[in-house]
């Protein structure tokens, strides 16, 4: 800090301003949102200000001991920043004081999942010859960024473990360092509002991350009940490895494992590899190699290096062959079938006593993939007596003469996963294994070939796998809807695949966030998708641009007959409590469209607002002989009050710049919950898992982009997957569950 600020730390000399004092009474503020600038900054300036929460709040409300009120969080930042007793806290004269207004007012783009990086990246560069965001002095505005920097949680603390952007990684340590006592005691009661407003279960290590204390937790003196440690783990060794198979996309059960193992490695200064175990050429492709390394990426996780177990083929050839001359392993040729009847039976198959020369005579032919050599494959001799069956001479190698995706022909034999992986994971120097808890019985097995290799142990760490309700993550079952064109690909908006999620309108923060609440737990738990797309609607709603749509089918003219004679446009917000969101040109004319299902709730005579514009009274209903409303009519009424009205109805002008659009409603791909074992998953198959609904919407929407999410009022929100090319082809808009969703084919 500079010498003219450090005198001013106020956790130490300035004096508190009680209630009585400075007029003020409470602040209000919604259960799920609490004001952190707005706290910190009283705090800082020794303000005592009572704080409480209101589910009826809608945003932060100051009130004064004689009943006035303030509204909004830039508003009483700046208040407080006149009344503080702290020199130049807003400003040394009207021109800072107006930039301390623009930060005040840039803030909030820090809280926009799309725009965070960008926001870091721009202040980064901003802060490289700056101490503080305004002049030379420490003001609301620093407040006001290191608030929203706070407030993002692990995202932001990623990326300042990782010093990505320095100069803003060095003044926020500054700021959370030099006023570190208030700072502690606000975010602690930030944290414990945030969400539902029940203390969070990560409270404590939110804390300590966010006041930038990185030390180890046993020197820390207090930790939370949440976190869970790594068996051995030493601060700065650790080393993890993500290993998905190169057999299908990532999916949301893998993102668990994938975040699990960043998480782990962030919290213990370590490191994660990503590596790809293809090890069975039959399901492997280069696609599917190039499509996780993007959903890798998407997550943000952050590996230290790309390894693949086929780089290790030709020393697992060869320990093979070691464990084969030392008796720890033969040569089977047993049918499929009849061993594993036999592994289930305890019997042990009658190559189990063969020589090691005729083992290795049967190895070599496997490695040539001869006639004879692809009856065979190589086992474990371990225990066929276990009572852990994954113990009774689980099978090594197996020949296979289908081309490898990486390596072409060059093998016919490869090693199985279960042999590949104990090896692969100690000479990688992994210290660590996170592996779901359907592998558990698997464990001793894994430990076993690990000592019967001569390998260093590897620590095995169990969590619970993700399961979704009516959701199927085995990608064999997820190919199968893939290649009998039940789906349109592995991206489809019904698959559970990072790619499929995000293309039906889910933000990755969401996701995230939906997979961090869970932590390491080794509970098994079936989730609901709902939780999932209620985060994702908190994450999109205040940013989403808003936009009109009225269905194609049975729309219908209400002629308003003292409306405009002459069309004309207003040039409004396209959301009105976020200007990032930008503005809309919207037509007014005197024949306008509404939605038939809005015209059967209309009563003759009746007021009814018409958003954006103004009430209007409806005096004609006009019907065919079967009683279908083909018809309205009626009188503008701007001066009455949109109180009053029951009715409050989106609609469209009359015009020919409205765009066709098909909005697309997904449902479950299966109609039950959770299939049993054994159940086959065709026999639950869902007939409809897909609508499309023709509508209008306005001028703007040609303006899309691919992938931007909206709103449409009174309608819901929505992503767009074909944005507008030409007039004749429809914009498609996937709508995105909220967490009310309702099933399509019912």
């Amino acid at each position: 800090m500079e010498q003219d600020q450090t005198k001013y730390n106020l956790t130490r000399y300035c004096p508190s301003l009680n209630m009585k004092e400075s007029g003020l009474k409470l602040l209000s503020f919604p259960p799920d949102n609490p004001p952190l600038s707005i706290i910190a900054a009283a705090k800082i300036a020794g303000i005592d200000l009572p704080t409480q929460t209101s589910s009826s709040a809608s945003s932060p409300t100051l009130t004064f001991s004689d009943g006035r009120k303030l509204h909004g969080n830039s508003v009483i930042l700046r208040y407080i920043g006149r009344q503080a007793p702290i020199p130049n806290f807003y400003g040394d004269g009207d021109f800072h004081a107006a930039q301390i207004d623009e930060w005040l007012e840039y803030a909030p783009i820090i809280s926009s999942g799309s725009e965070f990086e960008n926001a870091c990246s721009y202040m980064d560069v901003y802060l490289g010859k700056r101490t503080f965001f305004v002049s030379h002095y420490f003001s609301i505005a620093d407040i006001a960024i290191w608030s929203g920097l706070a407030g993002a949680g692990p995202r932001w603390e990623s990326m300042r473990k990782s010093n990505k952007y320095p100069n803003l990684v060095r003044w926020y340590n500054s700021i959370s360092a030099e006023y570190s006592e208030p700072l502690k005691e606000v975010t602690a009661l930030y944290v414990s509002k945030k969400g539902s407003g029940k203390p969070v279960a990560v409270k404590s290590k939110e804390l300590k991350s966010v006041n930038g204390d990185n030390s180890d937790k046993a020197k820390s003196g207090s930790r939370s009940t949440a976190e869970i440690d790594l068996p051995n783990a030493e601060m700065g060794k650790v080393r993890l490895r993500f290993a998905p198979e190169p057999s299908g996309f990532l999916h949301i059960g893998h993102s668990k494992a994938a975040l699990l193992n960043q998480y782990f490695a962030q919290r213990y200064q370590g490191e994660v590899i990503l590596r790809f175990d293809d090890t069975n050429p039959t399901k492997e492709s280069n696609e599917f190699v190039e499509n996780l390394i993007k959903d890798v990426e998407t997550l943000g996780i952050k590996y230290q290096k790309i390894t693949y177990t086929s780089d290790y083929f030709p020393k697992l050839m060869d320990l093979a062959e070691k464990m084969i001359r030392e008796g720890k392993a033969y040569v089977d040729d047993t049918p499929r079938e009849q061993m594993q009847k036999e592994r289930m039976d305890g019997i042990e198959s009658k190559c189990r006593s063969n020589s090691v020369e005729e083992n290795l005579k049967l190895w070599k032919e496997m490695i040539a993939g001869s006639e004879r050599g692809l009856q065979c494959c190589v086992r474990g001799k371990l225990d066929m007596q276990d009572p852990n069956k994954s113990l009774r001479d689980p099978v090594y190698y197996r020949c296979n003469p289908v081309p490898h995706h990486r390596i072409g022909s060059k093998y016919k034999i490869y090693p199985t996963y279960d042999f590949a992986c104990p090896y692969v994971d100690a000479e990688e120097g992994i210290t660590h294994a996170l592996r779901s808890s359907e592998y558990h019985d698997r464990n001793a097995q894994y430990y076993r070939i690990q000592e019967d290799m001569g390998m260093r142990k590897v620590h095995i760490y169990e969590f619970s796998r993700l399961n979704m309700v009516y959701t199927l993550l085995s990608k064999r079952k997820l190919l199968w809807f893939v290649q009998n064109g039940k789906v349109d690909g592995w991206d489809d908006p019904r698959f559970p695949t990072v790619q499929g999620i995000v293309r039906r309108g889910l933000k990755i923060e969401a996701l995230i966030q939906f997979i961090v609440e869970q932590g390491a737990s080794k509970n098994l738990n079936l989730m609901e998708w709902d939780k999932l797309w209620t985060i994702n609607k908190k994450i999109i709603d205040p940013v989403c641009p808003r936009h009109t749509a009225v269905i194609e089918e049975r729309r219908l003219l209400l002629t308003l007959t003292n409306g405009p004679d002459k069309p004309f446009v207003r040039v409004i917000p396209r959301h009105k409590k976020y200007e990032g969101a930008g503005e809309k040109a919207t037509t007014f004319t005197k024949r306008i469209w509404l939605d038939y299902a809005d015209a059967e709730c209309i009563s003759v005579g009746e007021e009814v607002t018409l958003m954006d514009w103004g009430n209007a009274i409806v005096k004609e209903i006009i019907k065919d002989q079967d009683g279908n409303i083909t018809q309205l009519v009626g009188v503008l009424h701007l001066e009455g009050s949109v109180k009053t009205t029951k009715l409050k109805l989106t609609w469209l002008a009359e015009t020919n710049e409205l765009v066709n659009l098909t909005l697309m409603e997904f449902d479950y791909l299966i109609t039950k919950k959770k299939l049993e074992e054994g159940e086959d998953f065709l026999d639950v198959l869902n007939p409809c898992t897909k609508k499309e609904i023709a509508a209008v919407g306005d001028s703007n929407m040609r303006n899309l982009k691919q992938g931007e999410i909206l709103q449409l009022e009174r309608k819901g929100y929505y992503r767009c997957d074909v944005p507008f090319i030409r007039s004749s082809k429809p914009v498609v808009l996937f709508a995105i569950p909220d967490g009310r969703q309702q099933s399509v084919s019912k």
